[in-house]
């Protein structure tokens, strides 16, 4: 954890997602604006914390509204004893390292491909890889999602180490939310 940075703890909703997208139950938490300010950057951020005292750690999701979302799968429900529609008291801090971003296996393909992107791949920051990945995985259409794919190993074979002109937070693209609750 940077020591400049306090945990946020406070207490918040949980929220039921209308679109399970296949997935077993989970819930979300959309953080107050006020203790996401405590964490060090707007997009994806990678972070420990405790859900009614039971620890967790998780990425955070930028909710294009400068704050972040947390999505808690149904193990973490039942370990803490939380619900969708009920109050639950979050502690969130900051990891010291952000946690490696998994690659999708088409740009994981991708990049096997190329000697050269998948080498300055290798030389960029954890937070330049989570960028990179984030800006792939937020096309809304496979068309877009194949063209950044390309664009990325284009970019990464010539050397670059950082995906231009990205808003990770969705701010002002308004590319990133959470997720539509169920009624």
């Amino acid at each position: 954890m940077k020591p400049d940075l306090a945990n946020a703890c406070f207490q918040v909703e949980l929220r039921r997602p209308a679109d399970m997208q296949g997935e077993e139950p989970w819930a979300f938490a959309i953080l107050p604006k006020s203790e996401s300010d405590k964490l060090p950057r707007r997009g994806r951020t990678s972070v420990e914390g405790t859900i009614n005292g039971h620890p967790f750690q998780a990425v955070l999701e930028p909710d294009g509204q400068l704050s972040h979302w947390l999505k808690i799968p149904r193990a973490l429900l039942e370990s803490s004893g939380a619900e969708a529609g009920s109050p639950v008291a979050l502690e969130v801090q900051p990891l010291a390292n952000e946690l490696e971003p998994q690659l999708p296996p088409d740009f994981r393909a991708a990049l096997a491909a190329s000697p050269e992107a998948r080498a300055t791949w290798a030389a960029t920051t954890t937070i330049a890889r989570i960028d990179w990945i984030h800006w792939i995985v937020s096309a809304k259409q496979e068309k877009t999602r194949l063209s950044r794919i390309a664009g990325a190993c284009d970019m990464l074979a010539a050397g670059k180490k950082r995906v231009c002109c990205f808003d990770p937070s969705g701010y002002y693209s308004k590319g990133f939310k959470p997720p539509d609750e169920a009624a």
